[in-house]
Formats: structure tokens, sequence, C-alpha cells
């Protein structure tokens, strides 16, 4: 089995280089255009179930890639992106005046973030693990999809490469819409990347 992990389209607020996290925000015009283009490549796999975050522009995005008739779709507050409190909404320039040291180890150090009110790399990755397991033990023959954020998505990829927290944001980026395909070959062996942001990986 196979299951398909995509990052939304592009929003407004990625657009203005505004944080994020479980604050919410709307697809562009090219985040829209970014799940549509995304949406032929899916269909060859036959996916039989879309697991989706809660967050509005996750849910946009599925349903670009997954019109109806579609697969069934589950939305799943586990799958909602790193929670970051007192910076969701600021601009990252912002973010950078107020918070310099965080801001620093977010980016350059993120074995090191730890924003009073916000989530550690740590606990996002573990959710995004559990509900990976969660899903690949309830699929054991069928392709399914996540519709997810970059930082989750990125943790769970990072853990299944045996890459240190600290090594998180080298390549490959986690562009809007990246598609990450990871593989399962049997019920409880190790997922094994075969994609990676849209690149083919050698692990």
């Amino acid at each position: 089995m196979r299951v398909h992990l995509i990052r939304h389209g592009q929003t407004n607020w990625n657009k203005e280089k505004r944080v994020q996290g479980h604050a919410e925000s709307t697809l562009t015009l090219e985040g829209k255009q970014q799940a549509a283009a995304l949406a032929p490549a899916l269909k060859p796999y036959n996916i039989a179930k879309v697991y989706c975050s809660t967050s509005i522009r996750t849910r946009e995005t599925a349903a670009i890639v997954f019109p109806e008739p579609g697969p069934s779709i589950e939305y799943c507050d586990e799958l909602r992106e790193i929670f970051l409190g007192p910076w969701e909404g600021l601009l990252q320039s912002e973010i950078r005046e107020l918070y310099p040291e965080n801001f620093a180890h977010f980016w350059d150090a993120p074995e090191r973030f730890e924003q009073e009110g916000a989530e550690l790399f740590d606990a996002v990755q573990q959710r995004g693990l559990m509900q990976l397991k969660r899903i690949l033990s309830a699929h054991a023959t069928e392709d399914v999809a996540i519709v997810s954020h970059g930082v989750l998505i990125k943790s769970i990829l990072c853990a299944l490469e045996g890459r240190p927290m600290a090594k998180l944001w080298e390549p490959p980026i986690m562009h809007n819409c990246a598609h990450s395909i990871v593989t399962c070959e049997s019920p409880g062996a190790t997922p094994r990347i075969i994609q990676f942001a849209g690149l083919a990986s050698a692990t």
C-alpha cells in the first residue's frame, strides 16, 4: 500500500509571509491552481480514502484534488499544523523582531525551539507518526492520501529517513502542494519513502 502525503496549496498568509499554525487562512488563486494541477497525478493510484487536517486550507485543497464523486474524506484534528500560539497571525518579520532567539531556533535549530504557548517539533512529529501508524493499520492493501501541512508532513518524513530534528529544514523543500509517497509492503513493515516533495527518493 501507499500513503500519499500532500501539503495544502498556497494561501493568502503564505503569500504575505504571515505565520499560520492553527489559525485559519484560505487558498489563493495560485493555490487553487496548484491543487488542480496535482489532481491528475493522483488519479492513476485509485485512492481509497483521504485523511485531511481540519484546517480550511487543507479542506479546500482536498476538495480540489479529490472532487466528488471521489474517495471519502475523514477530517482529523491530529493532522493540523504545528501550533504556534502567540506567533499565529503575525508576519515573519514581526516575529523576528519580537522573538529573535526563538525565531532563530525555529529555522536554524528546530530541536531547540521552545516558545511559550507553542507546540514543540517533537510533539508534532509524534502525533503525525501516530496518525500514520493508525492509517497504515486500517489500509493494508489500499492507497490512501493525507492532506496536511509542511511541518507535520516533513517531520514524519524526517523520522522515516532517520534524520535528526536538527536537520528538519534540509532539502527537499516542502513547497505548496508538494506530493510525497510512503510505501509499506506488508502489515507491520517499516514504511519507506519513495517520493519526497515530488522528488524520487533512494531511501
